[in-house]
């Protein structure tokens, strides 16, 4: 990965989502700007994380919206029309446990028999802390106000209502994790 490719990723999404939805834009900013904060984590892997955060909601784009599932969208989306990389690509997929999600919308074999779980748990949970820390208009939260506020925008008996119960546990323990190792890091 390379600062060409975060610039790609930056432009792409930008073209996908600033106009048809500025807000989810918005969002995209700023998971992109907690993911260059802690990129110093990640080494090597920084511009990859930073990537993944710039594109981790590009599904969401109403032209790209096949399945409704924007995880699965966006992943295929950038390996079919970009040939994006698979490191990339499996990222965008399984952001913030889309698995549970998946599951609950009947794609999860479709998911994980395309788009594996990544085998670097760093990067993975990186990516988690970027976007369940990270409002939606962008600004900085908890990864427990961010699960209340996503549960009450799409309400509690909704696919997403399900799933971010069911994955809260887990988001919460990504979040310990890194900001543990956040705490850890020399400055």
């Amino acid at each position: 990965m390379s600062d060409a490719v975060t610039a790609w990723a930056t432009q792409l999404a930008e073209a996908e989502l600033s106009a048809p939805i500025p807000r989810r834009w918005a969002h995209t900013r700023g998971v992109a700007g907690r993911a260059t904060e802690i990129g110093r984590l990640l080494g090597k892997d920084a511009d990859l994380l930073i990537a993944a955060a710039t594109l981790h909601d590009v599904g969401y784009a109403p032209r790209l919206a096949v399945t409704g599932f924007h995880p699965l969208d966006g992943a295929r989306f950038l390996r079919d029309e970009y040939g994006a990389g698979e490191p990339l690509v499996r990222l965008v997929a399984n952001h913030s446990f889309a698995l549970l999600e998946a599951d609950e919308r009947g794609l999860r074999d479709e998911l994980a028999s395309e788009f594996p779980m990544p085998d670097d748990t760093l990067l993975v949970d990186a990516l988690v802390y970027c976007d369940m820390t990270t409002t939606p208009d962008g600004g900085r939260t908890t990864a427990q106000e961010r699960v209340t506020e996503i549960v009450s925008r799409y309400g509690a008996d909704s696919v997403v209502g399900r799933f971010i119960r069911r994955a809260a546990p887990e988001i919460f323990s990504c979040v310990e994790r890194m900001e543990a190792a956040l705490a850890a890091q020399p400055r």
